[in-house]
This record gives structure tokens, sequence and C-alpha cells, in this order.
């Protein structure tokens, strides 16, 4: 499973709603497949390791938090946003497009704190496997969010508002 994590980072495409598209498929999709089984792995990591001294405790309710601000989030974008952009922006776009930026921020705030949560996601040496495969989806995942910041406030967003 943690193979197929990787779906392979293609080029962005350059004409907006191909863009877009990307962005859906790439992340949309993705954070909402991967985010619930590392939710499943944190309880589980977070139950068994509980007395160990490295163990990552709250991260599943950050997983959680982090889950729920992505899921508002991405309909935000899916419903309101990305069909203003599809239709050729709109005179006041400009304010989703504030507000969708500031939303990312505070999502980099959530990124620090799981990775405050997990030693920069490194796990022990004598770590298990689902705490290693925890880590591993964490770390993709942490990783995945930030490109898909950088891709629409250094990409896409710019189209539509100088």
């Amino acid at each position: 499973e943690l193979a197929q994590l990787d779906a392979g980072a293609a080029a962005a495409p350059l004409e907006t709603d191909a863009l877009i598209a990307h962005i859906l498929t790439r992340f949309h999709e993705m954070h909402r497949r991967e985010l619930p089984e590392l939710i499943r792995l944190a309880a589980k990591v977070e139950a068994r390791h509980a007395e160990h001294p490295a163990a990552p405790h709250g991260l599943r309710a950050a997983l959680d938090e982090t889950a729920a601000a992505l899921e508002e989030h991405m309909l935000k974008e899916e419903q309101v946003l990305f069909p203003l952009m599809r239709a050729g922006g709109h005179p006041m776009i400009h304010m989703p497009i504030g507000m969708m930026r500031s939303e990312h921020d505070e999502h980099g705030e959530r990124l620090a704190q799981l990775e405050a949560l997990t030693h920069d996601c490194v796990t022990p040496p004598e770590a298990c496997a689902s705490w290693q495969a925890l880590y591993a989806g964490l770390r993709k995942l942490i990783d995945d969010v930030r490109e898909h910041v950088h891709l629409e406030n250094n990409v896409l967003f710019p189209r539509f508002v100088a």
C-alpha cells in the first residue's frame, strides 16, 4: 500500500481548466483517500505505544482536525472558486481567493503541528511496521498539501488576481 501512495508527481498542466482538473485528481481525491487510513493508523499507534516516550500523542486528534479543515476547504474550492475560474473569473473573485490563501496559511500551521508531534516524521529505531507506515504516509501527505498550496497560491490564483 505504501508503494501506491506515490501517484507520481506529474508536471502541472498550463491551461487553467486542465490545471484545476489536475488539482482535483492529484490532490483533492488523494487527500480524501489517504487521510482516513492515516487517522486509523494514528489511533492504532497511539493506543499500542501509549507508554513509549516518542509516541505521537495527540496525532489522531490533530489528523481529525486537519482532515475536517481540508475537506471544508476543498469543498469551497470545488463548489465556489473553481466554477468561477472555469467560467473565466468574476469581478469579486479576489474575495474567495483571499479566503483560500488565508486557509492555506492555517493548513501550513497544522502541517507544522503534525511535524512537531512526530519529530518531523522520524520513527524511533524500534518502531513497528504500523508506526513506520503512518509516518511514511504522513510525510507524503504533508509534502502533497504543501505542493497543493504552492500550485494554487503561485500558479493558479495569480491568473485571476494581481
